[in-house]
Parts: structure tokens; sequence; C-alpha cells
């Protein structure tokens, strides 16, 4: 099938499954961020995956990449890195800065991560009809992020793990800001104004400008009251 279309095309849809597979580069190097002690700069390659992640799915619909590569498995590639950035490196993050309770607690509370989010990657009916989430989805990279800035304590880091691990197997809704087409433009740009403020906020830590912090915190305002609202609106 990919013999029907030109060169340009097919090479504009490899340049789209390196784009995706660059993640992986960039969960190791957040490996080895967190590694050496660096929470800002593992926070920091965690964030440009997340930006990949969000915009490799519509540059895939663009050219058509499917129909023009159609022995590759593009969605079977981003699980796999998706694994890696959303799961792997952020439970390192969380066990490696000190944000659960020390010894096998932590341990645990990493390997619950890890775990439950195996439930998630591999559950067929992960999306609703509507392309919400079904379940946490294991986007472990951003509760990382949320425990390192809010600084709530372990124990209280650890009941929020656990609570997020069980909402995996519920039937809870939680939005995908690019796929859901109700108020699209509207969650887009929420969620622009979200990630420029997590990055503000990481660079300038452990400053916290006041409306900087408040801006952050009514945009995660407004992400949870949709998924409460999908939530409770039922099938």
């Amino acid at each position: 099938m990919s013999a029907a279309y030109g060169i340009t095309h097919r090479l504009s849809a490899w340049g789209v499954h390196i784009f995706t597979a660059s993640g992986a580069v960039l969960g190791l190097l957040g490996l080895l961020a967190a590694a050496a002690g660096d929470a800002k700069l593992c926070l920091m390659w965690l964030g440009i995956a997340l930006v990949v992640d969000g915009v490799d799915g519509t540059l895939a619909r663009r050219v058509s990449v499917k129909q023009v590569l159609p022995g590759i498995d593009g969605s079977a590639l981003d699980l796999v890195i998706d694994y890696l950035t959303y799961v792997v490196v952020p439970a390192v993050f969380i066990h490696r800065f000190g944000l659960l309770p020390e010894g096998l607690v932590s341990v645990a509370l990493a390997a619950w991560i890890l775990l439950t989010a195996l439930y998630c990657f591999a559950n067929v009916g992960m999306k609703s009809g509507d392309n919400y989430f079904v379940g946490f989805p294991a986007i472990w990279n951003v509760v990382a992020l949320y425990l390192w800035l809010l600084d709530l304590g372990p124990w209280i880091n650890a009941a929020v793990i656990v609570l997020l691990g069980l909402l995996t197997f519920t039937t809870a809704k939680f939005l995908h800001p690019f796929r859901v087409k109700a108020l699209m433009p509207l969650n887009i740009a929420v969620t622009s104004v979200w990630l420029l403020c997590c990055i503000a906020l990481v660079v300038l830590e452990p400053a916290r400008p006041g409306w900087l912090f408040g801006l952050w915190l009514a945009t995660s305002v407004y992400y949870a009251a949709v998924c409460a609202w999908r939530t409770l609106r039922g099938p």
C-alpha cells in the first residue's frame, strides 16, 4: 500500500514515527537527570516528552501514517514510549526525590504506580465513546510535578498515589484535551496556559509568584471540574 505514495509522503510518515520515537530518548534523559539528583532537569525532559506526545497523533493523522506505513504500528510505539515517560520515569522521580515515606513504603508505592499503570495501558476500554479516559489515565508525570511543587508531605503524597491507583479501576472520566470534541478550543487554551505555568513554576522554584501559582491552580481546578462533570453525567 505504501508504494502508492510518493517519496515525500513516505519520508513525512517516517519523520512522524521518528518524532514519536524521540520520546524514548527524552525518557532516558529524564532518568539520567533523576539519577544525577537534578529534579528540575528531569521535569524539563518529561515536559518536552509530554508536548511530543500531545502533538504526534495530530501529525500522524495529517500525513496518513497508518496508510503510508501499514507495517509500523504507531499505536504500539506510542504506548511503549508513554509507559516510559508517563510511568517509569515519574515513579523513579517520586522515589528518588523523597516524595514518599522512606524505605520499603517508597519502593512499594513506586511499584504500585508501575502495576496499576499496566492495567490502564492494557485496558481496551480505556477511552469512552466521546474520547474521555475511563479511569485514571496513568498520567504519573503530571502527578510527580504536583507532588513536587505542592510539597504536601510524604504520607499525604502516599495517600494520593494509592487513591489515584485505585481510580485506575473505576469508570471515572478524565479529560483528553486534544481528543474530546466538546469545548475543544477552550480545553486546549486552558491546557496551554497550564503548561506555560508549569514551565515557569519549575524554572522559578523555590520562588513562587502568587499570581502565577494562582493561575496554575485555576487551570487545575478547571480540568478537575470538567472531569467531575463528565463523570457525574454518566454514560
